[in-house]
């Protein structure tokens, strides 16, 4: 006769929900809104049910999601390819799109914790994540100094955290150095990490407008390939004054997620990216597959894999 049988911790709803250990909630999760300097939402071609918001409709928008339970939203800049030129000069200016957004939202819903992107990417007309010379070649320190004056910017506009995400060397203790200069001690600086060199982002860069001209990432974003090079970044990142790290993607890099959480005690959160949201959307428009499920299975594997919090577009399915 079976002593044991496990079965029994799995027999209804009440049980299975007592015992559940990992659980989703809404404050598991961050947001990512793209914001239009346009005057009407537009939809992200390739990820339906996705839209970039104008400044007028962002607060309303903010204020329905954060009713439901969502305490952190991420801006991200869809703007017009003739505010792009090789030096991302548009990126500082005061009266541009996420400073604008920043002080709206921050003004009319104090409570909500703004994320604000930074990377030179949507501002380049070329698509590469810093400034780049005759030979195109990245110009590391030459785009750290600049994503250091657009951290500050940032700040003084409202940005609760500053995420960098360009993967440029050094650029977490210069945006920390000129933070604490400014008296900005108190906005955190969530880094991106361990950002692969991936094929995922296709949609992304669609939505912002950030297709390369030339070349790749993959002589600053990591290498696909590896897993112990993420925990030497990590290190770094922690050591030049890191608040939070982030892995990106999420799903094909879960044993990333897992190791990082091992080796630093940091929190980690990780970037469910714009093709991974894509494909499910995808396979569901094909009848094949059921989103909200899938994203429910996807999103307990990132959080079980150690993920303090998740960047999803797939909120709004997950908490209608």
């Amino acid at each position: 006769m079976l002593i044991k049988r496990p079965h029994r911790n799995r027999k209804t709803v009440a049980i299975r929900s007592l015992l559940a250990e990992t659980v989703l909630l809404p404050s598991d999760f961050v947001l990512p809104v793209f914001v239009t300097t346009e005057k009407e939402k537009k939809s992200i071609f390739n990820m339906p049910g996705i839209f970039a918001w104008p400044l007028e409709k962002l607060t309303k928008e903010a204020e329905t999601w954060h009713g439901k339970g969502i305490l952190a939203i991420a801006l991200f800049p869809t703007i017009p390819h003739e505010y792009k030129d090789p030096n991302a000069t548009y990126a500082l200016q005061e009266k541009g799109l996420i400073p604008q957004a920043l002080q709206k939202l921050k003004k009319e819903i104090p409570s909500l914790c703004v994320i604000t992107d930074i990377a030179l990417d949507p501002f380049t007309s070329h698509g590469h994540d810093g400034i780049i010379n005759e030979q195109k070649e990245i110009l590391n320190d030459k785009t750290v100094s600049i994503l250091s004056q657009m951290a500050l910017l940032h700040a003084q506009f409202g940005a609760d955290l500053v995420a960098p995400s360009d993967m440029m060397d050094g650029r977490i203790r210069a945006i920390r150095t000129v933070l604490d200069k400014h008296f900005f001690h108190q906005i955190g600086i969530l880094a991106y990490t361990a950002k692969y060199a991936s094929c995922l982002y296709s949609p992304f860069r669609g939505a912002v407008g950030s297709h390369l001209q030339h070349g790749d990432k993959k002589s600053y974003q990591m290498n696909p390939a590896n897993a112990r090079e993420a925990i030497r970044q990590a290190l770094l990142d922690e050591e030049q004054g890191a608040d939070i790290l982030m892995v990106k993607p999420a799903l094909y890099y879960l044993d990333i997620i897992t190791k990082m959480k091992a080796a630093l005690s940091l929190p980690i959160c990780a970037y469910h990216v714009s093709g991974e949201y894509a494909m499910i959307m995808a396979a569901e428009e094909k009848g094949i597959l059921q989103a909200k499920e899938v994203f429910q299975e996807a999103m307990l594997s990132i959080k079980r894999a150690g993920a303090d919090f998740i960047f999803s577009y797939a909120v709004p399915l997950l908490f209608p």
